[in-house]
């Protein structure tokens, strides 16, 4: 699913957009959701509406989630980067032959 975030900087808003096909695919999972379980149908407005609802009101609340799952993956990716890349030091010596 491909998601558009858009940020003002001078209030840090941010916009969630969904592309036209999975916008598309999200409504008719929901109408078929409602189909599914629930006593009565929900018509394609209503559906859009209600997706559009969900991405206003816990949207933020996904996407800072994610924020703060990536932030935690790269501390500890940085924590780990000094084993990955560490080089030992003053080396010249111990690759030559040893006089005696």
């Amino acid at each position: 699913m491909r998601v558009l975030l858009a940020f003002t900087p001078a209030s840090h808003n941010m916009t969630i957009e969904l592309s036209k096909e999975t916008r598309k695919a999200a409504v008719s999972s929901i109408e078929r959701y409602f189909s599914a379980n629930m006593d009565e149908k929900i018509g394609n407005v209503a559906a859009d509406a209600l997706l559009q609802f969900f991405i206003e009101e816990i949207g933020p609340s996904i996407y800072n989630k994610a924020v703060s799952d990536v932030q935690t993956r790269m501390q500890s990716r940085v924590m780990e980067l000094d084993v990955e890349v560490y080089e030992d030091e003053f080396r010249y010596w111990n690759k030559r032959p040893q006089k005696c």
